[in-house]
């Protein structure tokens, strides 16, 4: 007979912390599903209820009863699932994983498997001090990333021979589209055509075609023989091509040079160390992956593009370029260069809509070149390209081209084509077939690092059906020269690459490991601070949700490896998408665009299409509200659309009168309008809805900007707002770490009447399709796995009070900062969103400091300052995110406070009108600890409230001085000891980039 356990009831202290539901009544409750909720979200209940008091409210229901207008709350809560523990979200995540095969992949197309070197990633790729930091803008404290991507650029220079490089776009295709309208912006042609080599890669002329079709370029694919340079403004060659076929394109370079145009040529960076390089063939433009120097396959993504051109076009590059400046001691010291030919500056006039990068990805390249050098790569590729060139003797079997590096084809019938595909599948190997028509068709071979004798032994079976040992390929390779007799002449690079020190000095793992650490020590991020930037939600990346990233069922998968293969990733993306569908209130999500701005332009090409398809294509008008992100009427201008702002009233919202001036005045024109929710201001508009049904009674569609969806989720919806189709950042409300500037992931949801006009898969059985957007059919693929584990472990009820959260701490610093800062826009109800403005215009008139003195003060009390002058000038952006707690807000705000009293002090004269703490920020340890020039003392200067002696995050360089570094271009690595001779300038002339440019926000 079972006994019964009596229940029984606490008793005492006991019974409090039960009725408090600090203790579980039952055993049921020891399996807490919800731990991850405590854990993720900064302020405990007793902590909240403490913040309410402050702000002047009961409760988080009372809160956003007064910050969201009534019309626009859900009703019912979402329904996504209860949350559950990180152990069963990771249990649950593996085995769908486990549904993925991992194969032997040799589908090139521009992916290639790769090792990534241990200390590269524990030490980089998992290491928050690497990826929760923040795009580099406040420069002072980004030196170890910033000192990175420089190397990243070298590398790129290196390799392309060219003489500028970027720090690094989205991914290869949308790269070669970006070179299209930089050439078109340089090309002294006055063609409408573009030329596109037509063994370039699948997906890089689908991007191009789409890219071009809203901006009135005609894009002509042809083989080489059908090239007119009079003809184009310019053209796109890939070399090695996606045949694998290595040519020397220098007489066609010059015979467009001649005519006026321009080129772009796609590389390889493994097979750039023994090819010639695109600058020596001359070519303009150089675009490539740098996925094979040590970034997982990762289905697609992220994957960080090189770009490279000459110096004469450096002013039309896009994206972020790293530069050398000095600081306001006189040392060397690193920054973003040319920023104001960015989005966020210049907007519709901006070199592209490009804000999020792939930082992150970029600085594991530049690591993967570091820690093998010159030799070392060099060596890889004359390896790979030797393992190509075994497969080809040891077959027997002619390739269909004479000179090649990596990537062997193999000409057959249909029927020989399918055999050897079903051999090599027999051994769990992917081949690409390639149709000839006729009858005939042929097999690629896409050969990489991690392939050995044992490899191509079986490759050879399945080329031949022919048994192999592997032990006789051993052999034979001890009989081959290393020196390939397949790239000679013209073809094999003769110049040195790879010469900076940066590359040779790091050899030994203990140097290597030093290094990296040295350059992190430099930076500030997550693990040090709150990063409080406004529209940019530096939230917690949890551990658990990045662990997946690195597991090989999710890293180790090509994009084009057959659907059988990859029933893991179709399902983890299947459920994020239709969580997010849920959480938006749409029909449904593309995962295509690489980040916010990506998601943007897929956003209007969606609304573009759709018109068009419906006989409005004539429809061609954005507006825009005043407060909006740059990368809105920039991604409008790319779409071919005509910009016209919307006012906003004194409070900050769209001026309604003027909404409905502009919507009369353009009507028949009106296509879309783009509003972020709550506002660029940190306001939840009260009139949203009206402003919808105006725009859509005059035939427009809505598109939102989903920055600030961190203060919808739980508590309303884009598509009840009346949105159409709303892109979502999941490196902000999806914990998607920053990753120093990226990776980013952009996804867009629509409603059903825009479902048809998702971008495409950018390879369909070998052929372009529909207007894709970026390389990889999912984008950034690898990443998704880390919004699905916060998802899955938040749950709905999670999301909501996640949502209210970031709401209450955003109230609760607009509340404790009252009576020292000015908050610049509040709600009906004078209560802010998730961020909120802090008003210092005030502050240069009457008291001499700027804004951006207040940013560069924060760094001596160890935080990163939160967004500078956006959207409004002399300002500062505050986004607490709802995982701070009450002690690190409350630490946030004595700084802050601390800050303003230093301003009084200013004012009553007690501290310097210029030699004050303020404007000699930031102050380094080097400074502290040499001789003092200051009239108040070093402690005040590094020490200014008690906490700071236990843990302080030293500013590496004083001050920067960005317009210098602009004069003065230097954007490659030359010794240190060059940057002092301020004689002989490497770079451009003065102009609007010489001024100085405060950091904003990351759109993306």
């Amino acid at each position: 007979m079972a006994r019964t356990i009596p229940s029984a009831a606490p008793t005492g202290l006991v019974a409090d912390r039960a009725e408090t539901g600090q203790i579980p009544r039952a055993v049921t409750d020891l399996f807490d599903g919800s731990s991850f909720i405590g854990r993720h979200i900064g302020p405990t209940a007793a902590e909240q209820a403490r913040m309410l008091a402050v702000v002047g409210y009961g409760s988080l229901e009372a809160l956003v009863a007064a910050t969201v207008p009534d019309s626009i709350r859900l009703a019912q809560p979402i329904a996504i699932g209860e949350p559950c523990s990180e152990a069963r979200a990771l249990d649950e995540l593996r085995q769908v994983a486990d549904e993925n095969e991992v194969w032997r992949s040799y589908l090139g197309t521009g992916y290639h498997d790769t090792r990534t070197p241990e200390p590269i990633r524990r030490n980089v790729f998992e290491n928050p001090g690497w990826y929760t930091a923040y795009t580099p803008y406040q420069a002072e404290i980004a030196q170890g990333r910033l000192e990175s991507l420089l190397n990243f650029q070298q590398m790129v220079v290196d390799l392309t021979g060219l003489e500028v490089a970027n720090a690094s776009l989205l991914d290869e295709a949308t790269a070669a589209a970006e070179a299209m309208t930089m050439i078109r912006r340089a090309s002294r042609s006055k063609a409408q055509r573009y030329f596109v080599e037509a063994a370039t890669h699948p997906q890089v002329i689908a991007v191009i075609r789409t890219r071009a079709r809203w901006l009135g370029i005609e894009v002509e694919v042809a083989p080489l023989e059908g090239l007119d340079p009079v003809a184009v403004f310019g053209a796109h060659f890939q070399n090695p091509d996606t045949e694998g076929r290595i040519r020397d394109f220098t007489a066609a370079i010059a015979a467009l040079g001649q005519a006026g145009a321009r080129t772009c040529m796609g590389i390889d960076p493994l097979a750039a160390m023994i090819v010639t390089s695109a600058g020596t063939q001359g070519a303009d433009v150089a675009i490539g992956s740098a996925q094979r120097f040590g970034v997982p396959l990762g289905f697609g993504g992220p994957h960080a593009a090189l770009m490279a051109t000459r110096q004469s076009m450096v002013r039309t590059m896009p994206g972020r370029i790293i530069g050398v400046s000095r600081d306001a001691a006189g040392n060397p010291a690193y920054r973003m260069a040319l920023q104001t030919r960015e989005q966020h500056i210049r907007r519709d006039k901006a070199t592209s809509n490009i804000c999020t990068a792939q930082a992150l990805l970029a600085n594991m390249a530049a690591f993967y070149a570091i820690w093998h050098g010159p030799e070392g790569l060099e060596r890889i590729a004359l390896r790979t390209h030797a393992m190509a060139r075994l497969l080809v003797e040891t077959s027997g079997l002619a390739p269909a081209h004479g000179h090649w590096f990596d990537t062997v084809v193999f000409e057959s019938t249909m029927a020989e084509a399918d055999a050897r595909i079903a051999r090599a599948a027999a051994r769990r190997i992917n081949l690409r077939r390639l149709d000839r028509g006729g009858g005939r068709a042929a097999v690629a071979i896409a050969l990489d690092e991690t392939v050995g004798p044992a490899d191509v032994a079986d490759l050879c079976w399945a080329l031949t059906g022919r048994p192999c040992e592997a032990t006789e390929f051993l052999v034979l390779c001890s009989r081959m020269p290393a020196e390939s007799p397949v790239i000679v002449g013209p073809l094999r690079r003769r110049d040195p690459v790879l010469t900076h020190p940066v590359f040779s000095r790091y050899h030994s793992e203990t140097d290597f490991v030093r290094y990296l650490k040295k350059l992190e020590n430099r930076d500030v991020s997550l693990v040090h601070s709150m990063i409080p930037l406004g529209s940019c939600t530096m939230k917690l990346n949890a551990a658990a949700e990045m662990a997946p990233v690195s597991w090989p069922q999710f890293a180790r998968i090509h994009p084009h490896a057959p659907a059988p293969q990859v029933a893991g990733y179709r399902r983890m993306i299947d459920d994020l998408g239709n969580w997010l569908a849920e959480i938006t209130g749409f029909e449904t999500v593309s995962f295509q665009p690489n980040s916010g701005a990506q998601g943007e332009y897929a956003g209007l090409l969606a609304i573009r299409q759709y018109l068009a398809a419906n006989g409005q294509g004539h429809r061609d008008v954005c507006l825009i509200p005043a407060s909006a992100h740059g990368t809105n009427p920039a991604t409008a201008q790319m779409m071919g659309m005509r910009i016209v702002v919307v006012a906003c009233d004194a409070a900050g919202n769209i001026d309604m009168a003027d909404l409905a001036r502009q919507i009369g005045h353009h009507r028949d024109r009106v296509a879309a309008l783009m509003v972020t929710y709550p506002s660029t201001h940190g306001v939840f508009e009260p009139t949203i809805k009206d402003v919808c049904r105006q725009v859509h009674a005059a035939g427009g569609q809505v598109y939102m900007d989903g920055a600030n969806l961190n203060a919808q989720c739980g508590i309303t919806q884009p598509a009840l707002i009346g949105a159409d189709v709303c892109h979502l950042n999941l490196h902000k409300t999806f914990c998607i770490p920053h990753g120093g500037g990226g990776p980013g992931a952009g996804p867009i949801a629509v409603a059903a009447h825009l479902r048809a006009f998702l971008p495409g898969d950018p390879v369909d059985d070998g052929g372009p399709a529909n207007d894709p957007v970026s390389s990889a059919a999912h984008g950034s693929a690898l990443i998704l796995a880390i919004s699905w584990m916060y998802v899955r472990m938040m749950g709905a009820s999670g999301l909501r009070q996640a949502t209210e959260v970031a709401i209450l701490n955003a109230n609760y610093i607009a509340a404790r900062l009252a009576g020292h800062y000015d908050v610049l826009y509040t709600g009906a109800n004078g209560r802010v969103a998730h961020e909120c403005i802090l008003d210092l215009r005030a502050f240069k008139p009457r008291f001499g400091v700027t804004a951006e003195d207040v940013a560069k003060r924060l760094m001596d009390y160890g935080f990163h300052a939160p967004t500078l002058s956006f959207p409004v000038t002399d300002t500062l952006m505050v986004e607490p995110t709802e995982s701070e707690s009450l002690a690190e807000l409350d630490r946030f705000c004595d700084a802050m406070i601390a800050i303003r009293d230093e301003i009084r002090e200013i004012h009553d004269g007690r501290l310097d009108a210029t030699d004050n703490p303020l404007k000699n920020a930031p102050h380094t340890a080097a400074e502290v600890v040499g001789q003092w020039r200051h009239g108040y003392s070093r402690e005040r200067a590094a020490f200014p409230l008690p906490w700071l002696h236990e843990a302080k995050a030293w500013p590496a360089v004083k001050r920067i001085d960005n317009a210098g570094g602009d004069r003065n271009l230097i954007c490659t690595c030359p010794p240190m000891a060059d940057y002092v001779d301020e004689a002989a300038p490497t770079g451009a002339g003065s102009g609007d980039d010489a001024a100085p440019v405060a950091e904003v926000a990351e759109a993306d």
